[in-house]
């Protein structure tokens, strides 16, 4: 609710005084000009008594006067007939106007605030920065204020606007309050005779009152008290004379009636660092209401009464009345706070002009005191006594003329003593006219005698009166009398001292219900809505209150309207639950009802006070409205500043508003744009739209890729339309370390920094990335159109600042908008193409030959699109470059123009324009409009990117801090070599296991040479460069019919192997980084093409295979040390075959001699062809099956199909059988570890030498993958049972490894396979290569690579299992010892000459592993030894049955046995059991370990002859 500076009883007592007229001399009018005043206005500001004064009311009773004011003004002679009272005149419309407009909130006074909820709002001028989305720091202004307990603001206007219209009230005959009581009668002392002047005055003061040719002013009484002033000038007068003068008035009007005056006591000027007091500057803007409006009147008679102030031509004449009248600044406020209304000049009035500051330059502080003792003397022996003895005379006459009792306040007590209700309602009248009293009408002396009452605060004798005169009004059916009293009842009955009744607000409602439907005066209506409202807030009513004001809003009166919606918005925020939203909507109500009143500040503050309610609780189109508006406003007041930030927060903002409606605020807000940077000079100013997600910002250095360019396929390495993955940022990562550490003698430095070319928001930006002389930097901007219209950017380049070597970047934003401004006339323009994705047109601007920047010249925006621009910078010299922001030209898509309010058609900003001139003169630009241009606008915008959050320390954690992101800060470093790769002949598809050639191109297209050429792959067992020693030849003519291998004849039908022994370092070493063998380093231009041999994947599916080439410059200690090339493929691998193989040991014992067979391992391999003719192949052909091995080789093929070449077709098998022998013990030597022997078993007519290129190089390369595969799966080395209960985990140990030694084989097997392919009419070979290895005797092994199986749950255990005990494999040691017996496998015997038949039998004891194994051999029959009598082909061992031996390592041991026969016949003599355990080792650490059973060879069968028969 606005504050009132009085409290309420003071206000109502202001708002009805006594009336006191002035008529002066000339002489004394002169007098008073010297101090720049009139009389009355001289008096004004010691109108207030500060003493009591006391009346004796017609009971008799002391009633004390308190407080008590006078109102003097002056009485006009020749005035003008006064208009009717229902409706104030134009003159005194214009005046509240002004008086409104010229009140304004005082810059940077202390705000009042309200604090409800969430909810911080402030009421000041500075409302327009705090309810401003501009003004961040609102808040905190509001700080102190927020924690007082008072929350009501003031609103100085209302409180002008109030008192001038009071005081404007124009006079009724149905009241007396605003007539004149009484009339000084001033003279100079200087005057030849003054009585003679005051004779001249008093007949003019009957004349005017009894004349009748004036209807202004109106006197209260016939008798009107004349009161007789001599003014007396002490600085020029004599004061003798002057005395005498007052001694002779005394005798005439009598010591109580006249009065001498001292002034101008000031006989020298005063000094000029004199404080000299100025009580009147306050007061003058009170000026006499009656001459004001009959001045007012007399200079504009021609103005229409029904003209109101919300009108455009008044609206004019305040603006040039402000400009032309030379009226001050309305927004400047004086220092006391007060408000600054400045009289105008009145020529025909003879007022001199005012100037501020040197009123009452004459008088001293004496003459003040002077002053008021005359004000106090005046009413206290003059005017009071006056209205006491009319109070009485009124009285009598009413006692006497009603023949009542006593007097009229005995009677009222006898009728309203008992406290009856009024009443609360008004029966509709029969006329609407009313009924005109004569003034001796009895009804009449009643309100007179009331009205005067209520001035000298006799309340409740008023309140009787009032009452009295109310009934006999109602049953008269004279409603204005009745509504007035009615207002008068209501007043003193609130103003009574004690509250002996409560307030009667219903009488009020029904007076403001009178005047305004019934009487049509909405004047009287306006006065007792203010008085009411006063009071209903007073006693906390603010509902009521609010309610009350707003029925009195209407269409005649925007000012009044506005003035009263404001109130009830206060009303609203200081109800105990504060109504925040119905505050912030009246004030929009009343702000716009103050714009149609031309109160275009009032207006702008209203809308500002509303937006802090509405800011941030999603009501956008309540925001959008309210931000328009405030941007219209303000630019009307000459604020485009602040006019552009709220037509930002319009377009920035997401907006609900229709495109049209959009459309409109964007030509608004460039046309204002467009002024501010006209008015403040700004070179590039920040523009808001489009929007800049600056964190989605993306750079990339160097040149982009070249596209395929014929067969060349160019690598693909990095680019903008790549989507960033950080699992392939990791792995480029790996690699590239894996490339920097074999450059550098296998160690990273340990300042190596991964190569960015391409940054983004996931990468990391904390250092300055390097860029190239001569090389692009490439920024990809991401902007987003948030409104519905399309948007047109023109010129769109960036902002960058630039510092050489040596020195900082260039500071100051000057510096950088001067290198990049393409606006000049200077700059020279180059065609720079762009990608075919870019759908721009360019151009280039070269400055200084530092930057070349490059100009997007169009770029369009659609409604509500995100759309990415990329701008190209192109550096010519080392240093520092800092991209600060886009510079760009904004304007509005052409659109389809809407029409405004006016029906005329929408332009930029000139609406707004229009609406600053007269009607008169709006017509001239509507003919030019189909020729206006679009407005465009000059800005730019900043690139601020905010680093990620920081959480390394404490400060960190508990503060929020952000690191540095300098991603668009590279530091440009000098030349560098640049390579690029072109693969010829790539496949995308290939069968597993398929070899195919191509070839790949490397080019240097820099001006620096370059070396060091590596590469390094995920895959590295997809491809190989070959080895140098390999005599394949490097580019065959085509791969029609042409093989990739390197292949020599050789005879049919020879089925041995042929071996080579080959050394692993000339393949290359162990590493998955490749040397590309590029003989000496690469010339600037230069290119070297290379054959490549490629390897399909053996798991079939589409492949990802990612290469990095690596390369590096000759010069060393370069701020670059190397560059990278990423090229990544997928190839899509289908079935061909599957190969599986397993290995059985031999039961021969091995021979001594070299040339034995004895002692091999039989190698079965099972092919099956998988392939469902995805690719037109349908049978495949098995041309060889090679071996390589540091220990075991094939040897031959024991398979017993005569057909050598074996073919598979689909869904069909073949077995394959290979006898594989050890090398010969000189080729495994330790000398030759690292030796390999390549075993070839062709089974057509011509043999491929594996050992070259490129099968020995997939060789070793899938050898290595598959050992890292099985270092991966058992990284603790061989498989040792954890926590076993063996005294010596080292003998456990050992003799695993024992064990393990006894099946390991380690054979691979390549299995080499062609395959036909008819493909546009010619037929193709398809070569491939599949490797199985074999590791061990009696283990599958198959091509095909494991698939990876998903693992199962594991339930989660708090306490750990006790370790299991270590148990040896037992199939591992069922193979220590081979067993074979040697006898003759017929033996005869004559059984008739002997019936027992002992035959010899040799059991060969073979230890094939290298430990001591103690062996046990039980020659007793392993079923049941009793049974062998009771059968007939049993047979009986002789001699010693068990034996206990220690067999050395590979050592061979011969037992001599004897088997017993009784009758011939066929027998399996092979039924001895031999039990082995390794031996224990001598240190006695090793446990005892238990014997198991041996593996028994096959059935020995002998066969015993009867010779005898």
């Amino acid at each position: 609710m606005a504050q009132c500076v009085q409290s309420v009883q003071e206000f109502v007592q202001d708002s009805f005084v006594p009336m006191v007229a002035v008529l002066c001399s000339d002489e004394a009018e002169r007098l008073t000009r010297k101090n720049k005043l009139n009389f009355a206005e001289l008096l004004r500001p010691f109108c207030r008594l500060t003493s009591e004064g006391h009346l004796r009311d017609p009971n008799n009773q002391l009633q004390v006067v308190k407080n008590f004011r006078i109102c003097v003004t002056k009485v006009v002679p020749g005035a003008s007939p006064q208009p009717s009272g229902t409706a104030l005149s134009p003159g005194q419309r214009r005046r509240l106007n002004q008086v409104v407009l010229s009140c304004q909130p005082l810059e940077g006074a202390l705000s009042t605030a309200v604090a409800a909820g969430d909810y911080d709002l402030s009421f000041n001028d500075e409302a327009l920065k705090c309810s401003a989305p501009w003004f961040s720091s609102w808040r905190d202004t509001l700080s102190e204020v927020c924690t007082s307990k008072l929350f009501t603001a003031t609103t100085p206007w209302f409180e002008a606007y109030r008192e001038n219209f009071l005081q404007s009230m124009p006079s009724s005959d149905h009241e007396f309050l605003n007539h004149y009581l009484a009339c000084l009668l001033v003279v100079s002392s200087s005057e030849a005779v003054p009585v003679e002047q005051f004779v001249k005055l008093s007949q003019e003061q009957h004349r005017i009152q009894h004349s009748g040719d004036y209807s202004k002013p109106k006197w209260f009484i016939p008798n009107t008290l004349k009161y007789y002033v001599l003014l007396h000038d002490v600085s020029q007068g004599d004061e003798q004379r002057a005395e005498a003068v007052h001694e002779d008035m005394k005798q005439r009007y009598g010591p109580q009636g006249c009065y001498l005056l001292k002034i101008n006591s000031r006989t020298l000027p005063a000094e000029q660092n004199e404080q000299i007091p100025d009580p009147w500057s306050q007061y003058l803007h009170r000026s006499d209401p009656q001459s004001q409006d009959q001045l007012d009147d007399d200079a504009v008679p021609a103005l229409n009464s029904r003209a109101d102030e919300n009108s455009g031509d008044v609206a004019e004449e305040a603006r040039s009345a402000d400009t032309e009248g030379g009226r001050p600044d309305p927004d400047s406020a004086s220092s006391s706070g007060s408000l600054r209304v400045l009289a105008d000049a009145k020529k025909g009035a003879g007022e001199a002009e005012v100037t501020p500051g040197t009123h009452g330059a004459c008088l001293t502080l004496g003459d003040h005191d002077h002053i008021r003792q005359f004000v106090q003397e005046f009413t206290f022996r003059g005017l009071l006594p006056h209205i006491e003895k009319n109070i009485r005379q009124l009285n009598d006459q009413l006692v006497s003329r009603k023949g009542l009792s006593r007097s009229l306040f005995t009677a009222t007590k006898k009728w309203f003593g008992g406290g009856k209700a009024p009443e609360k309602s008004v029966s509709e009248p029969k006329s609407t006219s009313g009924l005109l009293y004569p003034p001796e009408a009895p009804e009449l002396q009643i309100r007179k005698m009331a009205d005067l009452c209520f001035l000298v605060q006799h309340y409740e004798l008023a309140y009787s009166c009032y009452h009295t005169a109310k009934k006999d009004f109602l049953s008269d059916q004279a409603m204005l009398y009745a509504a007035g009293a009615l207002e008068m009842a209501a007043v003193s009955a609130f103003l009574q001292a004690g509250a002996a009744r409560p307030y009667p607000a219903h009488y009020m409602d029904t007076a403001i219900q009178t005047y305004r439907d019934v009487c049509r005066n909405m004047v009287l209506a306006e006065r007792c809505a203010l008085v009411s409202a006063e009071i209903l807030k007073s006693q906390g009513k603010y509902s009521e209150a609010a309610t009350l004001l707003i029925k009195m809003t209407s269409e005649d009166s925007d000012l009044r309207s506005a003035l009263l919606l404001e109130q009830a918005a206060h009303c609203f925020i200081n109800m105990r639950t504060r109504m925040l939203r119905k505050f912030a909507f009246h004030m929009i109500l009343a702000g716009h009802r103050f714009s149609k009143a031309g109160q275009k500040r009032h207006a702008l503050r209203c809308y500002c006070q509303a937006m802090q309610v509405y800011k941030g609780r999603s009501w956008s189109l309540a925001e959008d409205h309210i931000n328009f508006t405030i941007g219209r406003q303000s630019f009307t007041l000459g604020q485009p500043e602040k006019a552009v930030q709220a037509f930002k927060q319009i377009l920035t903002n997401d907006s609900r508003q229709t495109a049209t409606q959009q459309g409109a605020f964007l030509r608004e807000y460039l046309y204002v744009y467009k002024t501010v940077i006209s008015r403040s000079g700004v070179r590039l100013p920040h523009l808001p739209l489009p929007c800049i997600h600056s964190a989605a910002t993306r750079v990339y250095f160097g040149h982009e890729r070249r596209l395929a360019e014929g067969e060349k396929q160019a690598a693909t390495h990095v680019s903008l339309d790549q989507e960033y993955d950080a699992e392939q940022a990791s792995m480029w990562c790996k690699l590239e370390e894996q490339l920097v550490a074999a450059a550098n003698r296998g160690g990273v430095p340990a300042n190596f920094q991964p190569s960015q070319c391409y940054l983004n928001n996931q990468t990391d930006n904390q250092r300055h990335p390097p860029a190239v002389v001569e090389e692009p930097v490439v920024v990809e901007v991401m902007f987003r159109n948030p409104l519905k219209v399309p948007l047109a950017l023109s010129r769109l380049s960036l902002l960058w600042k630039f510092a050489h070597d040596g020195h900082g970047t260039d500071g100051g934003e000057d510096a950088g908008e001067e290198l990049v401004n393409n606006g000049d006339a200077s700059e020279q323009e180059v065609g720079m193409p762009l990608s075919s994705r870019d759908a721009f047109s360019v151009e280039t601007t070269q400055r200084d030959d530092l930057v070349t920047t490059e100009t997007i010249l169009d770029f369009h925006l659609a409604p509500e699109e995100t759309k990415t621009a990329r701008l190209r910078l192109l550096p010519h010299r080392t240093g520092c470059l800092s991209i600060t922001g886009v510079v760009y030209d904004l304007a509005a898509a052409s659109s389809p123009e809407t029409p405004d309010d006016d029906g005329n058609p929408s332009r930029p900003g000139l609406t707004l324009a229009l609406r600053q001139l007269p009607d008169a003169r709006r017509a001239a630009p509507l003919a030019g409009l189909q020729k206006a241009e679009p407005v465009v606008v000059s800005g730019k915008q900043d690139l601020k990117i905010r680093g990620p959050r920081l959480n390394h320390t404490k400060e960190d954690k508990m503060f929020v801090r952000y690191g540095p992101d300098r991603r668009l800060e590279p530091i440009i470093t000098p030349p560098m070599p640049l390579m690029e790769v072109f693969f010829l002949q790539f496949p995308t598809a290939l069968l597993c296991g398929e070899i195919r050639k191509a070839y790949v191109e490397f080019c240097n297209v820099s001006d620096v040479s370059l070396c060091g050429l590596r590469v390094a792959s995920t895959h590295p067992d997809f491809f190989t460069f070959g080895s140098p020693s390999a005599g394949t030849p490097l580019s065959p003519a085509s791969a029609e019919n042409c093989s990739a291998y390197k292949t020599l004849a050789a005879a049919p039908g020879s089925a041995a192997a042929r071996e080579t022994l080959v050394s692993a370092d000339d393949f290359g070493p162990a590493s998955d980084v490749v040397d590309i063998p590029v003989s000496g380093a690469l010339q600037p231009g230069q290119s070297a093409q290379l054959p490549l041999w490629l390897r399909g994947p053996d798991q079939e599916g589409v492949h990802e295979i990612n290469f990095l080439f690596y390369y590096e410059s000759p010069e060393k200690g370069t701020k670059i040390s190397h560059r990278v090339v990423r090229h990544s493929v997928f190839i899509c691998a289908s079935r061909s075959l599957s190969v599986q193989a397993s290995a059985r040991a031999s039961t021969t014992p091995p021979q001594r001699g070299p040339d034995q067979d004895g002692g091999g391992t039989l190698v079965f391999i099972d092919v099956e062809n998988i392939n469902t003719s995805e690719a037109g192949v349908r049978e495949f052909h098995i041309v060889q099956v090679s071996s390589g091995s540091r220990n075991w080789s094939l040897s031959k093929c024991v398979n017993p199909a005569k057909e050598k070449d074996c073919k598979v077709s689909s869904r069909e098998r073949a077995k394959l059988c290979f006898r594989a022998t050890p090398c010969k013990p000189h080729q495994a030597t330790s000398e030759d570890a690292d030796m390999f022997t390549f075993a070839d078993v062709h089974l057509g007519g011509e043999r491929i030498v594996s050992s070259a290129t490129p099968c020995g190089d997939f060789f070793f390369r899938c050898r290595r993958t598959s050992e890292s595969r099985r270092a991966d799966a058992c990284p603790s080395g061989p498989r040792t049972p954890s926590g076993a209960r063996n005294p010596s985990p080292d003998a456990s140990k050992d003799l695993l490894r024992a064990v393990d030694e006894c099946d390991r084989l380690d054979l691979d097997i390549i299995v080499i396979w062609k395959a036909y392919v008819v493909e546009d009419n010619k037929q193709l070979i398809l070569e491939g290569q599949l490797h199985v290895a074999l590791q061990a005797v009696g283990k599958e092994a198959t091509s095909l690579a494991p698939k990876q199986e998903a693992q199962e749950m594991v339930l989660l255990k708090f306490k750990s299992d006790p370790p299991p005990a270590a148990v040896l494999p037992a199939t591992q040691l069922s193979r220590l010892i081979k067993s074979n017996l040697h006898y003759s496998e017929t033996y005869a015997h004559n059984f008739t000459r002997d019936s027992v038949c002992v035959v010899p039998v040799s059991l060969v004891l073979s230890n094939c592993y290298w430990t001591d194994v103690d062996v046990t051999v039980d020659l007793r029959h392993k079923t049941s030894s009793s049974e062998w009598s009771e059968c007939a082909c049993s047979f009986a061992w002789v001699g010693q049955t068990r034996y206990r031996l220690s067999l050395c390592p590979r050592q061979t041991r011969h037992l001599e046995l004897r088997a017993c026969f009784l009758a011939p016949g066929v027998y399996n003599i092979n039924t001895h059991g031999v039990c082995a355990a390794p031996a224990p080792r001598q240190d006695g650490d090793s446990a005892t370990q238990a014997e198991v059973a041996q593996h028994s060879a096959g059935p020995a069968l002998i066969v015993i002859a009867d010779s005898g028969q």
